[in-house]
């Protein structure tokens, strides 16, 4: 069977990857090179028990401080954009505590999922990306954020999740770079099993791989529209030609939306715009027990740290202000505040990468996973990630391809 996937972030080529172990011919499209969309610079941490979605019923009484706050983490743009308003208010919808929990659930059980496909092709490629299983500290600076995440953590225990409560002294204990910061620690959640790695790094090392293997890559193609032949796609339309196939997969990430319209089709995945900067820890202030070893979520500040070989990924923001790739220098000051707030001698911080990236949201936090409704018959979806798209890409690919060719 010949499948044509569309897109080559981490979603995609983890998609590729697993169609191609079952035997099938692959071909992957994309605009842009392997992993340099919402893959490249992102947050680095596989978080396969922080899988919690954004829309959650304590949404409600943060929305002002959110909304309203100049250094709030989170940012809304209105603009004349129906799409974006039917997301908004879909996500509003879903900030309820049972639809939180429904898919939290679901969630959790797609990350061991991918944590299985993702850890079984690394120790079969034996691909260079920085993995690391050290294990994640996420930080409350308040009694009353530690107890809900506390409440968070008692749920997920019924699911599976192995996680502990700690005070601010155990995680000194755990990250040592955090001990001048504990005073500010009213405890957090550890997890020893969480894991980080290079995102792009990954992408790069898989787009080797599956080429060593026969599956063709056509890279700086745009994808314009599909070749209809009644019920299913017989080609899908290039800025560099037609290209056939017998099974199409969409993985395109927020642009997934815009490609669906051609066919048809309203996917419910909207842009949530992040940032990040990664910062050398090889300088001189890089002194031991300066850098984490340890992944950390700063959860007062939405501000997630990974240390990926010699360096450390500060990441975070999420905002709704459709495709724009502008980078402004508030926000990457934010990050630096906050890696200068817990880590001030990780680095010297003179070269700091900065980068955006627009992760494919849905309103519930789940991904979009399988054919359409309304669609062709030969379409399967694989997008709506969010900022889970690491963490769950080889769950979904593992999905995908069990649909195509079961084993």
């Amino acid at each position: 069977m010949q499948v044509c996937v569309l897109g080559a972030g981490i979603v995609g080529l983890a998609t590729a990857y697993e169609l191609q172990q079952r035997g099938l011919q692959v071909t992957v499209i994309d605009q842009a090179r392997p992993g340099m969309g919402a893959s490249g610079g992102n947050g680095a941490q596989l978080s396969y028990s922080y899988v919690q979605p954004l829309a959650d019923a304590s949404i409600w009484r943060q929305l002002p401080r959110l909304l309203l706050s100049p250094s709030s983490p989170l940012k809304l743009r209105p603009q004349w954009d129906t799409h974006q308003w039917h997301w908004g208010l879909a996500f509003l919808r879903a900030c309820n505590r049972h639809t939180s929990e429904r898919s939290t659930e679901r969630l959790l059980a797609l990350a061991a999922l991918s944590r299985h496909g993702l850890e079984a092709m690394l120790q079969a490629e034996s691909i260079d990306c920085d993995f690391s299983r050290t294990g994640k500290l996420v930080l409350y600076d308040t009694p009353a954020g530690l107890a809900a995440a506390q409440r968070q953590m008692e749920l997920q225990r019924a699911w599976g999740s192995q996680q502990q409560a700690v005070s601010a002294t155990r995680c000194a204990e755990i990250e040592p770079a955090l001990h001048h910061y504990q005073s500010r620690i009213a405890g957090a959640i550890y997890t020893p099993s969480e894991c980080a790695a290079d995102c792009l790094k990954l992408c790069q090392g898989l787009q080797a791989v599956l080429a060593a293997r026969g599956v063709r890559f056509l890279l700086g193609a745009q994808v314009r529209g599909f070749v209809r032949q009644g019920r299913r796609i017989a080609a899908v339309q290039t800025s560099t030609g037609l290209v056939e196939a017998q099974q199409f997969v969409l993985a395109l990430g927020s642009h997934s939306h815009a490609v669906a319209r051609t066919l048809g089709l309203r996917l419910p995945v909207y842009p949530l715009k992040g940032y990040s900067i990664t910062l050398d820890t090889t300088g001189a202030n890089a002194a031991p027990g300066t850098v984490p070893r340890v992944n950390v979520t700063d959860a007062a500040r939405k501000v997630v740290f990974a240390r990926i070989g010699h360096r450390l990924r500060v990441a975070g923001m999420a905002e709704l202000v459709g495709h724009d790739a502008r980078i402004p220098p508030a926000r990457i000051e934010n990050l630096c505040n906050a890696a200068r707030a817990l880590f001030p001698g990780c680095s010297e911080f003179e070269e700091l990468r900065p980068w955006t990236g627009m992760r494919p949201a849905t309103p519930t936090g789940l991904p979009v996973v399988g054919p359409h409704a309304s669609g062709p018959d030969n379409l399967l979806l694989n997008t709506g990630h969010g900022s889970l798209g690491f963490t769950l890409a080889f769950g979904t690919a593992a999905q995908v391809a069990e649909l195509l060719a079961p084993a």
